[in-house]
């Protein structure tokens, strides 16, 4: 049953830059930063926070670069905080570095918690009220400031009464938005749910022009739940990061809340049109981070669609809702069926029409061609072969059987340099011969180890003639005994994960030699990533 139709508008305030940057393993040059800025903006977001410049010279450089950006849909602000406890705010350095920052909007955060007042920064409830006023009343002259409640839920909880006055003073000081911090990430929906609709009656008494937002961390899991259960509070922006990342157990991710805010409870977040660069704005941030993408995320990554049991297979074909709570395109996905023990004719015959889609050949459950995949199919897996999670080779495999494939290029040798031990070099050498449409290259390369070497020499010989591969990459490698009483004359299967800026995709290969198994998978993902942009799938 849809949701009833509302026109709310939700402001979505992406943190990655700022937040999502103390997520362990996260370092973003100033390049990177200003790529992400413009990426994040195409893709619609109301505020984009880059990061703190009095605490962080690349940022302070980030901001200067980025006055020049021609930004259509995002402002940029600037983060920090108050000033320092019996300090003055007007000559506070932190605060003279935010005020001159070119961009018209700033975030200070402060302490709510009584407790923390007391503990952390040893002052008194008073003095941090004071430091608090003056902070947002000097840069709300210049700027207009967000105030964000540190510990907010967790100060709530303590002392109602302090946590609300903080609120109250940040609103007289000229705050223009108010957000309530779940900081530890430990409070539950319900808790999140009740406090935010009692500060936004609270806040509208105040001043009904201020708004209140949301700001949640995941360390019980639930910041992306907690979010949604403020919004339908009263909260009317969300923070969080692309993909979640974050410190700890990082933050709510917006590619969770996002599509959950705008196709289950009908807010307005994002430009409709743009909902769909999603799968792709999540993949290329997890590129950028230099972290694992999470093929689990819901709505965009690769696992969210993808169907295994046979049952469930012939189900989502008949009825795509029977096995989908949304469209996968909605977001910038697609479907995926994993051909396995649990999967039926179905599912194979789903997959060959999807690649025989602009050819005359009509294949049905009966037809000998399916019959034959079939069996070309168990044939490989006797040899070792499992295309579960190699869909680049089982498309290629039936490509092959369809006679559509095509020869991009061809091997004509290729050759290993191993180091010699006693000159201690961890570096391989791959020295590698092709021919595309009569043309010889010859070209080579160093790796940290064979498959990396021949990964790197392939694809420097090929960007000559496909110039489309220069963005592509190998992310993972795993290797599998397959028979291992047969010691070191043991068969092996090797599977390769690849990407691009948009796709990942798996391919695989098996011999009883590890480098001969890689190389038939390496020659497969180079193959598949060829075929999708010829258009042959």
């Amino acid at each position: 049953m849809p949701f009833k139709k509302n026109n709310r508008k939700i402001e979505i305030y992406d943190t990655t830059l700022r937040d999502g940057a103390q997520n362990p393993g996260v370092s973003f040059t100033t390049e990177d930063k200003l790529r992400i800025i413009a990426e994040l903006d195409n893709f619609g977001m109301d505020y984009i926070e880059a990061g703190n410049p009095a605490a962080n010279p690349k940022d302070a450089e980030v901001f200067l670069k980025a006055a020049s950006l021609n930004l259509k849909n995002a402002k940029l602000v600037a983060f920090g905080s108050t000033c320092r406890v019996n300090a003055n705010a007007e000559r506070d350095e932190n605060l003279n570095i935010l005020n001159a920052v070119k961009t018209d909007y700033t975030a200070v955060f402060g302490k709510s918690s009584l407790l923390h007042v007391e503990k952390i920064i040893k002052t008194t409830g008073d003095e941090n009220l004071r430091i608090i006023f003056d902070s947002i009343e000097f840069l709300s002259r210049t700027k207009k400031v967000f105030f964000d409640a540190e510990h907010f839920f967790d100060g709530y909880r303590y002392n109602k009464k302090y946590a609300l006055k903080v609120l109250e003073t940040a609103c007289l000081a000229g705050a223009e938005k108010i957000i309530l911090c779940d900081t530890n990430g430990g409070n539950m929906p319900g808790y999140i749910s009740d406090v935010t609709k009692k500060v936004v009656e609270y806040i509208s008494l105040l001043n009904k022009n201020i708004i209140v937002g949301i700001h949640c961390h995941n360390d019980s899991g639930l910041a992306d739940a907690c979010s949604l259960a403020a919004v339908k509070s009263g909260a009317v922006q969300v923070q969080g990061t692309i993909n979640g990342i974050g410190e700890r157990c990082g933050n709510a991710n917006l590619c969770v809340v996002i599509p959950n805010l705008q196709l289950k409870l009908n807010y307005n977040c994002v430009p409709e049109e743009n909902l769909k660069n999603l799968t792709r704005l999540a993949r290329y941030i997890s590129d950028v981070s230099n972290l694992t993408f999470d093929e689990k995320m819901p709505y965009a990554g690769g696992h969210a669609f993808t169907h295994k049991a046979g049952m469930h297979i012939d189900g989502v074909f008949k009825l795509p809702e029977s096995f989908e709570h949304i469209r996968p395109e909605l977001t910038g996905n697609t479907r995926t069926t994993l051909i396995s023990e649990f999967a039926g004719r179905s599912a194979l015959l789903n997959i060959l029409n999807k690649i025989n889609k602009n050819n005359k050949l009509i294949i049905t459950k009966d037809s000998e061609i399916l019959e034959n995949v079939l069996g070309l199919i168990k044939s490989r897996e006797k040899d070792g072969y499992q295309f579960e999670n190699a869909e680049g080779s089982l498309s290629l495999l039936l490509l092959k059987s369809l006679n559509r494939n095509r020869e991009f290029f061809s091997v004509e040798k290729f050759n290993l340099l191993l180091s010699e031990p006693e000159k201690n070099s961890k570096k391989t050498g791959a020295l590698i011969k092709i021919k595309v449409d009569g043309t010889e290259e010859i070209t080579a390369d160093e790796g940290d180890g064979p498959v990396n070497a021949l990964d790197k020499a392939l694809r420097k010989a090929l960007t000559r003639f496909y110039p489309e591969l220069s963005d592509m990459r190998l992310i993972d490698y795993k290797v599998r005994v397959l028979n291992s009483n047969e010691a070191t004359a043991a068969k092996v299967r090797v599977l390769i994960e690849s990407a691009d800026n948009s796709r990942t995709w798996r391919t695989v290969g098996v011999n009883t030699d590890i480098i001969e198994a890689s190389w038939n998978a390496l020659l497969d993902s180079v193959e598949y990533k060829l075929s999708l942009n010829a258009g042959l799938f």
